[in-house]
C-alpha cells in the first residue's frame, strides 16, 4: 500500500468522524443514527483485536485454554467491570498480560 493511499484514507476517516462529531458543524443527524454510533469503537475495537487473540503469526488459531492472549483479555473485562478507572485497567491488564506470557508455554 502506498504512501499517498494511506493518507487519502487517513483523511478520508478524520472528515467523516469531524463532520459526524464536531458540534459546531450545523449538520443534524436522526437520534437513531447518533445513538448507533455509540457503538462504533467498540464493534472496531472487537474486529481488530480478535485476530490477534485468536490467531498467532502464521494464521492458525491459537489453543484457547492455554492462550495467553485469551486469558488476558478474560482478566481485562473483568479488571475493566470492577475497577472502572481507564488508566489503572490498561496498566493492570498489561502486567496480567506480560505476567501470562512469562509464565504460560
Amino acid at each position: 500500500m502506498s504512501w499517498s493511499l494511506l493518507i487519502l484514507l487517513a483523511i478520508v476517516v478524520f472528515m467523516n468522524r469531524y463532520m459526524l462529531l464536531e458540534p459546531n458543524i450545523p449538520l443534524r443527524l436522526p437520534k437513531w443514527f447518533q445513538q448507533s454510533l455509540q457503538y462504533s469503537a467498540p464493534c472496531l475495537l472487537t474486529a481488530i483485536a480478535t485476530p490477534i487473540v485468536f490467531m498467532d503469526e502464521q494464521g492458525s488459531f491459537r489453543e484457547t485454554l492455554l492462550n495467553p492472549y485469551f486469558l488476558a483479555t478474560i482478566l481485562t473485562i473483568a479488571i475493566a467491570y470492577k475497577i472502572k478507572h481507564t488508566l489503572l485497567t490498561i496498566f493492570l491488564s498489561l502486567a496480567c498480560f506480560y505476567a501470562l506470557v512469562f509464565w504460560l508455554p
